[in-house]
């Protein structure tokens, strides 16, 4: 079960306009001489259209390929984006160096990341906030979205969508130009250099000659195949890709026929979502319950982890991930219940629900969620009548609360070491079930590339004229997404990834 991720009206009827336009003009406008540009960009995300406009404003002639109809993809719902040594940062007396920050990322990956384009993002990341506010887009504040961690999360206006329209009005008002609703399909090469794209527009290929081509597609997030071969997950099954459409890996693909190497292939973007229901309210009472660090077990009845760890993302993907049915279940009963409403959430679930938000509508959610049908809110007067109605074994899931509730009141976790002040007791005496699910939010590695972003062979040598960024690329993690280090990495990778292609694709084609 998933949320389609949602884009608005006026975007969409803009990308669908623009793309009619387009087909109806492009034969008669466009003559094969035309269909010659610097720099084709594969993909209108955070990646694509930071390399767009950083190429345009030096005086490159650019095109860019997007499959969907409208920009922005995975990028139009970040939140944040990560920096080092920012000027926000600095006027707050945050003295979180570029040096560690590099330390601490890579020990956090065991140094199985590269460390070179390690180092060439966090150095330039606070370069890629002052280019963005240079641009129009806003920060408010510099934050940090989970206990005591390090202010590296730069929080913008509007969130990712209003970065993405900034951008794109950019890169329009430069003289780039956008195909919407056209797929890339094949890269050109022509004595071992990229020379263009051919892509495919109304159902038919047409080709695009190029000097560099940047690949930033954003990954293979619903690419059932590829995440079975490579991360051993089910898609749809144990896993559930959130906010992503049609991330097939394309750009993956085609670098790879192409002579790229892979690197980082099954490294996803890991967290646990839920309830997620059509009867579910986004960012809802029900699914801030469900995110806080009470009692999560299996469907059988079976405690998986420290619930503590609800606050590290990377850390709650990675335990949820272990369990087969690809879901979990949060039990609180009716004193935690009270507590959410009268004390608020610890746990945020978005900057919109802060920790002190208060769940006043837990009720209403619950029956109306209940009333509708919904396999995934659950309520009974007793633990055995919980578990009958959830599915789960009556007899395991009372031992696993009756366990549960002799850790509260010892106040010590004798199996997974729980913070005592999230142990909150499970007594009724009514209680409830919310379900959430393992999600990705993306994949994180794909094309070899070095710190310059240009895709490289399994030799580690360029391949000429091609550059990759964002989701499609690899090697900026180990096995994991560094969270606790560095709250909004992907993020600040797909727009710092895209400049720095650009620029150095610029250099390549001698502009």
């Amino acid at each position: 079960m998933t949320r389609k991720a949602y884009i608005s009206r006026d975007r969409l009827v803009r990308g669908i306009v623009s793309a009619l336009l387009l087909s109806l003009f492009l034969p008669f406008s466009i003559g094969a001489e035309e269909l010659k540009f610097d720099l084709v960009v594969i993909g209108a995300g955070g990646t694509g259209l930071a390399a767009a406009v950083t190429a345009a404003e030096q005086g490159a002639k650019v095109l860019v390929l997007e499959k969907q109809p409208y920009a922005g993809g995975t990028s139009n719902y970040f939140e944040g984006i990560f920096a080092a040594e920012s000027a926000m940062q600095r006027a707050q007396y945050i003295g979180y160096s570029r040096d560690e920050a590099f330390k601490k990322i890579m020990d956090y990956n065991h140094w199985r990341a590269n460390p070179r384009l390690v180092r060439t993002v966090v150095d330039e990341s606070a370069v890629t906030i002052e280019w963005l506010q240079e641009h129009g887009v806003e920060f408010p504040e510099v934050t940090i979205n989970f206990p005591d961690g390090t202010r590296t999360y730069h929080m913008v206006k509007g969130r990712g969508a209003a970065l993405v329209k900034t951008l794109v009005k950019r890169a329009e008002e430069k003289g780039v130009l956008f195909f919407y609703s056209t797929a890339a399909t094949r890269l050109l090469k022509n004595g071992g250099r990229i020379v263009g794209v051919v892509a495919e527009r109304n159902g038919k290929p047409i080709e695009i000659r190029s000097r560099a081509v940047i690949v930033a597609t954003g990954g293979y997030a619903n690419n059932k195949e590829w995440i079975k071969k490579y991360s051993g997950l089910d898609l749809g099954g144990n896993i559930v890709p959130f906010g992503n459409v049609g991330k097939m890996g394309d750009g993956i693909r085609m670098a790879r026929e192409a002579g790229a190497a892979e690197e980082g292939m099954g490294v996803l973007e890991l967290n646990r979502i839920g309830p997620l229901g059509p009867e579910i309210a986004i960012r809802g009472s029900l699914q801030c319950a469900a995110a806080q660090a009470d009692l999560w077990v299996t469907q059988r009845g079976e405690r998986i982890c420290d619930e503590g760890i609800a606050f590290l993302e990377t850390f709650v993907g990675n335990a949820v991930a272990r369990v087969k049915e690809g879901f979990t279940y949060n039990i609180i009963d009716d004193s935690i219940k009270e507590h959410l409403a009268a004390v608020g959430i610890e746990r945020n679930l978005a900057s919109d629900r802060p920790p002190g938000t208060r769940l006043r509508d837990f009720d209403r959610e619950v029956q109306e969620a209940i009333n509708k049908g919904s396999k995934e809110v659950f309520a009974a007067d007793s633990i055995e009548k919980l578990a009958m109605v959830m599915g789960a074994d009556p007899a395991v899931l009372k031992a696993t609360v009756e366990e549960y509730n002799r850790f509260c009141e010892t106040g010590h976790d004798a199996l997974f070491g729980k913070d005592r002040k999230y142990l909150l007791p499970i007594k009724g005496p009514r209680f409830y079930a919310l379900k959430a699910y393992t999600v990705t939010i993306g994949t994180l590695g794909g094309i070899k590339i070095n710190e310059k972003m240009e895709a490289v062979d399994k030799d580690n040598r360029p391949v000429p004229g091609l550059y990759a960024g964002g989701f499609d690329a690899g090697g900026l993690y180990g096995d994991s997404y560094s969270f606790k280090y560095s709250s909004g990495m992907s993020a600040c990778f797909a727009v710092t990834s895209g400049r720095v292609a650009a620029r150095n694709a610029l250099k390549y084609i001698g502009r």
